[in-house]
């Protein structure tokens, strides 16, 4: 199995490094990539956790982008992780995501919920690599009663429409793809079915784009054969992956329950290695 969308608790996955590659072995995950939102924070202790386990693990991101106010979630692959302006870049998007956390408990606090901002940002604070995000603001307001789940306060408070929502901030698309270009990384919009706007996947090919992710967990298989011919109409390549976070509030997704075909990551490969070269 190849698996090229999982997330740790370096964002807002639920599992270590150790304990997401202790699951990806025991689910027959052979190729990994550990995709946490703006940080590259658990590229090493997974990449460790990876060599004793025996699976080939690929360096890898997922930068949130906005266009007309909607999140455009890109997946960056094979960069080099240690690459200065990158990491330049990734400060900063963390820091906007602390902002953020800190409006929507504000927003929180003008409706009678009250839960803490520094509680929930302390993770961030003490090691600036890791990512804060709803997620985290969700899990408070489990922690606190107001909620029995995370997906309940999503529903009540944290979707786009509800009370406590906040618009994100960031770079653009095209910007975030130049980003990765020049971390010598390859650039995939991640599921396209659920960013819903088809019409803007042209523009990303014209700036860059490398691939698509045609096959994710919450891709049905007419969805997924859509993907797959415009990725072979225009000319770029495929990935795909489950989005394992290991908790409920995404859709129950398990590590494998989506696989990228080997003929499609080998070509990932030979296009690293062509970028890789220039």
């Amino acid at each position: 199995m190849i698996d090229l969308h999982t997330h740790t608790t370096a964002s807002d996955g639920r599992c270590t490094p150790a304990e997401l590659v202790a699951r990806a072995s025991a689910a027959g995950v052979r190729v990994l990539s550990v995709t946490d939102h703006d940080t590259l924070a658990g590229y090493r202790p997974t990449a460790a956790a990876c060599a004793a386990a025996g699976i080939e693990l690929v360096a890898g991101i997922e930068i949130t982008a906005v266009r007309d106010g909607i999140d455009v979630h890109t997946l960056g692959y094979f960069m080099d992780v240690d690459a200065p302006a990158l990491a330049a870049f990734l400060t900063l998007q963390r820091q906007d995501r602390m902002t953020r956390v800190i409006a929507m408990v504000d927003l929180l606090r003008g409706l009678g919920i009250v839960v803490d901002a520094d509680a929930i940002l302390k993770p961030a604070r003490d090691d600036e690599s890791k990512s804060a995000g709803r997620p985290w603001v969700a899990r408070a307001l489990v922690e606190a009663g107001y909620v029995p789940t995370i997906s309940a306060a999503f529903d009540r408070w944290l979707s786009p429409g509800r009370p406590a929502f906040v618009p994100r901030t960031g770079a653009t698309p095209e910007g975030v793809i130049a980003e990765l270009h020049r971390a010598g990384a390859l650039a995939s919009i991640a599921h396209p079915g659920l960013l819903g706007r088809d019409e803007w996947l042209p523009q990303f090919v014209d700036a860059g784009l490398d691939a698509i992710e045609a096959y994710h967990s919450d891709h049905d298989a007419p969805t997924t054969s859509r993907y797959l011919a415009f990725a072979k109409k225009v000319g770029i390549a495929v990935t795909g992956g489950s989005d394992f976070h290991g908790d409920s509030s995404h859709g129950g997704r398990t590590l494998g329950c989506v696989s990228l075909p080997r003929d499609a990551f080998d070509r990932l490969k030979a296009l690293s290695a062509t970028r890789r070269s220039v």
